[in-house]
């Protein structure tokens, strides 16, 4: 981030601190042990080549070139992930003095917030109202805040659940600021108080029917005429039973609520609300939810213009009315150079996850470990963000001009923004053919390029020269609803590594471009993310490879009484220790149990989603096929929700990743039997089974890490159980793959 001129308080005579930056103590730790362990690596290469010089027979030779591949990679993605312990800091936040230092909140700057929607069922839309209503009970000056909600699924039923939630907002928003609430999201709300009163009883009643309503809606699929609607509203909704059934649809956009005009059940001012579903053609690129943001930031320009703006996943309900103030401590520090710093970043963090988080929901390294370690602010994680809007049109020495002058940064909205003429401007800058040879999505706004917009857009930010905050208060600032089923888990990952690897083979590589344009820590950085799915390479080779090789009582690692069998231990027992520390340091609910689900997740991602989202990625970079974006579902089934509380793996689903996983499971399995009783004959015979040790406790960590495999293959009877062909076929592949090596 960019750090105080001062110290490590942003203090002066006149002004008491918003923020301070402090370097932990560990970074002292972590770069004497950086040297220790790459001395470490080079000897390990070392031995590589001897071997490779002199090997015992062919097989070791082709063994130790795939060990040789493996541990190349594993070196720079260990690299890599150096740039994030070098220089870790701890951020802290003083808002209680954010008054004063601004003049009040007279001082405070307009905020927009964005949401982003695109399918009704999968990301229903009471969950998305929550969000909308959580952010608009901010605790901020409500005629300088608006809330800005894309529809890209162009939903009658969105649309109808927004129309319900502004007649419930003008009861909401009073209530929570008479009761200082913290929670103010409705349904967190409701289902963390058990508090008797005839008002908590009313308002509860009063959205537990208009929840109702809309689910109903909902199931349905469209919405009846028994609804009692406005003229307006019902004009609206009626876009969508003519113009919506084709397959070109026009721009919609709603004024739900106008703060110079509505007013809550106590006469207060009521924020803006404003409902954009941006025109969709067939004919016109639409860039996902890039191309959503980047409406937003038009139709907003025209509108409002507020000099910050947040970003909010539609399942990212605010958990805390005064987040906007911790994100101003950085935003308005006088001591902070302004015209560098683009973007404040809070943490993902989830609600829901069970006691052990089987499925490294929390993604913690992701989200709260690996951000504190870059030296120039975190990457843009795609919600919880606080943008300058500034630094989204060009790099902070350049501004880039804009097509209309009522697009720029510097734009003062002059009018009502349910004023024809605004509403007419804005449906022009919502259109998909607007951005036709123009800059947005490469130098202005939200870039294009990728399936992971977010990673982009603030890679090439930094690129462009600006800087970040990253703010991770005690209290979690946004709560969202992380995937509680496997293959979703893996296919958004996928989805990941597919957009990451976009990047990373660019011609804005960052071990190219992002290390000349930010420097090699920041660049090695964002090359760790760019590259995730290399991990695939050493993972399957070190699952597959020394199994095999064991079944076939083959040695491929040094000895118990040979020195390289130390170096060996020191490397893997090193690594892992040291990501257990990370892990626990990180605090918030980091236990050992967390921590061993984290690692084995790795593993699985590395055989699945990292291997075919680097498959899909190179069929589409060949031209032979496409991938498109798929949303991950919101909706809970009450099974999965049940089985995923008391820690069982789901493996319902056909999927040829479940088969890889299958059959590294069963080779493991053989292998560690096999290696056993090789190892009790060797030495019933005075043989000596030495070489076989290390393959034996490789093949024994992946039969621990596999018993959740084990037990949805051979033991359970439930509807999660691993499919009886998927278990078929990854024992044919197990077999297949015994069978080719052994007759090689």
């Amino acid at each position: 981030m960019v750090a105080p001129r001062s110290s490590m308080a942003s203090a002066t005579a006149s002004h008491p601190p918003l923020n301070s930056r402090k370097l932990l103590r560990r970074a002292i730790l972590n770069r004497a042990f950086a040297l220790a362990y790459a001395c470490a690596i080079l000897a390990l290469f070392y031995h590589h080549v001897k071997t490779l010089l002199r090997p015992a027979t062919a097989a070791n030779a082709i063994a130790a070139l795939f060990l040789l591949l493996a541990d190349v990679v594993l070196a720079f993605m260990w690299s890599t992930t150096q740039s994030f312990r070098l220089y870790p800091t701890r951020n802290e936040e003083f808002p209680e003095n954010l008054e004063k230092v601004v003049g009040g909140t007279g001082g405070f700057p307009a905020l927009d917030v964005f949401i982003c929607t695109a399918d009704p069922y999968k990301e229903p839309p009471m969950g998305v109202v929550n969000t909308a209503l959580s952010v608009m009970a901010y605790e901020y000056p409500v005629e300088k805040l608006s809330v800005y909600v894309s529809d890209d699924g162009g939903s009658e039923l969105t649309l109808f659940a927004f129309m319900e939630a502004t007649r419930f907002a003008g009861h909401w928003l009073p209530f929570c600021r008479e009761r200082n609430l913290v929670e103010r999201s409705p349904e967190a709300y409701f289902a963390s108080s058990h508090r008797d009163g005839t008002e908590i009883d009313k308002i509860k009643m009063m959205y537990e029917s208009m929840k109702m309503r809309v689910e109903h809606v909902v199931e349905r699929g469209k919405v009846g005429e028994e609804y009692i609607i406005g003229d307006r509203e019902r004009r609206a909704l009626n876009m969508w039973t003519d113009e919506f059934t084709r397959q070109n649809h026009p721009a919609v956009i709603e004024v739900l609520l106008d703060n110079n005009r509505d007013r809550d059940i106590t006469g207060n001012v009521m924020p803006n609300l404003i409902y954009l579903s941006r025109e969709k053609s067939q004919n016109a690129p639409h860039y996902f939810k890039a191309g959503a943001l980047n409406a937003l930031l038009r139709v907003s320009a025209i509108m409002t213009n507020a000099p910050i703006i947040l970003t909010l996943d539609c399942d990212m309900c605010s958990n805390d009315p005064k987040t906007p103030h911790r994100a101003l401590c950085y935003l308005a520090d006088p001591l902070i150079d302004q015209s560098q710093l683009g973007y404040v970043q809070f943490p993902q963090r989830y609600q829901g996850i069970n006691k052990g988080d089987i499925y490294c929901g929390d993604f913690k390294r992701l989200f709260q470990i690996n951000p504190i370690g870059m030296k120039n602010g975190p990457s843009y994680v795609g919600t919880g963000c606080f943008f300058r809007r500034r630094s989204l049109f060009g790099p902070p020495s350049a501004i880039v001009q804009s097509e209309i002058p009522e697009l720029s940064p510097e734009h003062s909205p002059n009018g009502l923004i349910r004023s024809e003429r605004m509403l007419a401007l804005a449906q022009n800058v919502a259109g998909c053919k607007y951005e036709h040879n123009t800059n947005w999505g490469h130098k202005v706004g939200f870039r294009y390029g990728s399936l992971v917009e977010d990673y982009y857009t603030g890679y090439k930010l930094q690129c462009e020269g600006w800087r970040s905050a990253f703010c991770h208060p005690e209290r979690a600032a946004f709560l969202g609803d992380a995937p509680i089923c496997l293959i979703d888990v893996l296919n958004q990952t996928k989805r990941w590594a597919i957009g990451l690897l976009e990047v990373g083979f660019c011609k804005f590589s960052p071990v190219t471009y992002g290390i000349q344009s930010m420097g090699l820590l920041m660049g090695l950085s964002y090359a760790h993310y760019a590259f995730w799915s290399m991990w695939s390479i050493p993972i399957t080779i070190y699952a597959f490879l020394p199994q095999i090789a064991l079944i076939n009582g083959l040695s491929i690692f040094p000895k118990v009484s040979e020195p390289w069998f130390l170096l060996y231990i020191f490397l893997f027992l090193g690594a892992y220790a040291q990501d257990l520390a990370d892990f626990v340091l990180a605090g918030h609910n980091s236990t050992l149990r967390r921590w061993w689900n984290d690692q084995r997740m790795y593993l699985i991602r590395g055989m699945t989603c990292y291997v075919f989202g680097t498959i899909e990625y190179t069929l589409k970079s060949l031209g032979i096929a496409a991938h498109g974006f798929n949303l991950t579902s919101k909706v809970l089934d009450d099974e999965q929700s049940k089985k995923y509380e008391q820690g069982v793996f789901e493996f319902g689903a056909v999927s040829p990743m479940f088969m890889v996983l299958g059959a590294a499971a069963i080779i493991n399995l053989v292998s560690l039997v096999q290696g056993l009783i090789m190892t009790v004959v060797r030495r019933s015979v005075g043989g000596d089974a030495e070489g076989l040790v290390l393959q034996i406790l490789l093949a024994g960590f992946g039969v621990v890490n596999g018993w959740p495999i084990y037990e949805a293959m051979f033991i359970r009877s439930d509807k999660g159980r691993m499919p009886t062909k998927v278990t078929l076929v990854s024992a044919f592949v197990a077999s297949l793959l015994y069978t080719a090596v052994s007759l090689a």
